[in-house]
């Protein structure tokens, strides 16, 4: 398998998928000083799933665990500011790899596919590092590699493939597949949309396009968990595509393994929303290690796709209209082909000053009365 393939079949087309439990964890993280210290979160994962699985199942039986982004290795790249090469060499895994192998093992014990997220190195870019959801089958095997789209722009430092844009296209082509890969798989067909990604609708589309049903969306911090920003693109994004979206929250967050601290910097708020947009499974609270979980019926979600006269919206899309939406470019594309990605305040003045500087110059956002320069804020 490819950095970017999928297996995509007929694996869920011809035998009836049973409702089954969707598993998402909320587990305690300690951000990372070296790749050593992921074992501690490894640690944390698998206690959790013990439990987690153990009392979901007395419903549905429980038969995908979602591990929500940062469970790894925390956030310590993008609230340290790190330097990227360094985290690239120190701290970012390979996938597959020692960590996706014990997940793996997890996966073959419970009998559950595992969806999960790691800062990963990328074969074809040395001292770089891309965020990657990627997905583990009931055997231990990595069947799906996605490469974030969206990182949270103003602090994350995790290449994308739009900024190596050339490149990306010279290895994987200019398709759906390259950028949002699904993967066929007995319990539907299933794909990523990480975290900040979710912000934006058209990643929920592109991977409805290539015939998701069940949609990773993880994680989100407080305070855009608190005003709601979270839930609402959560239900927005399974509602508009007909497909069910899996949304754990990362809990308590200790900024290392040795820290004594504990903060809770999400928010909580973990969901998992259906296909019609309703919330199936929720915990409010994100303080401590626990779970939120939720039903998964893929045969109802595509009965209501084949029969709905109405709220099956895919059907309708008149692309030649909405082609027109798109055909101005933009965020700069190929931003870290030659060189790594900026830190915080280059960010900032090189890339958000200019880019807002963009959409008033176009006559896209009016200027407000009094537009003071960011850095005089």
């Amino acid at each position: 398998m490819s950095s970017i393939e999928a297996t995509k079949g007929t694996t869920s087309q011809h035998t009836r998928i049973q409702p089954y439990t969707a598993v998402g964890l909320i587990p305690t993280m300690r951000g990372c000083r070296t790749r050593a210290d992921i074992q501690y979160n490894l640690e944390e994962i698998s206690h959790l799933i013990v439990a987690a699985s153990w009392l979901s199942s007395l419903d549905l039986p429980v038969r995908l665990i979602v591990v929500p982004e940062g469970a790894l290795q925390g956030f310590n790249d993008e609230v340290l500011d790190l330097d990227h090469v360094e985290f690239a060499r120190t701290i970012a895994i390979d996938i597959p790899g020692p960590e996706t192998q014990a997940l793996g093992d997890m996966a073959r014990q419970w009998g559950v596919y595992i969806m999960a997220q790691a800062k990963a190195r990328h074969e074809a870019f040395p001292d770089r590092f891309f965020n990657v959801g990627f997905i583990i089958d009931d055997q231990g095997q990595v069947i799906l590699k996605h490469y974030k789209l969206a990182t949270l722009y103003p602090v994350e430092h995790s290449v994308t493939p739009h900024d190596v844009w050339d490149k990306w296209i010279e290895l994987y082509g200019r398709s759906l597949e390259a950028f949002y890969p699904v993967v066929d798989t007995p319990l539907g067909r299933m794909g990523i949309m990480m975290a900040n990604e979710a912000s934006y609708p058209e990643n929920a589309r592109g991977l409805a396009m290539n015939g998701c049903e069940v949609a990773y969306r993880a994680s989100y911090p407080h305070p855009a968990t608190g005003n709601e920003f979270f839930e609402i693109q959560n239900r927005a994004r399974a509602l508009d595509n007909n497909m069910y979206v899996l949304a754990p929250n990362v809990g308590t967050y200790y900024l290392y393994p040795d820290s004594k601290t504990p903060i809770d910097t999400f928010g909580g708020r973990s969901m998992i929303i259906d296909y019609k947009g309703r919330i199936v499974g929720q915990n409010l609270y994100g303080g401590v290690s626990t779970y939120v979980a939720g039903p998964i019926d893929i045969e109802a979600l595509r009965d209501h796709r084949a029969r709905a006269l109405h709220t099956n919206w895919m059907k309708d899309l008149r692309t030649e209209i909405y082609q027109l939406i798109y055909e101005r470019p933009i965020y700069p594309k190929n931003l870290y082909l030659e060189r790594a990605p900026y830190k915080h305040a280059e960010y900032r003045r090189e890339v958000i000053d200019r880019q807002v500087k963009v959409m008033q110059d176009a006559g896209i956002w009016a200027r407000p009365t009094n537009d003071t320069p960011r850095g005089e804020r």
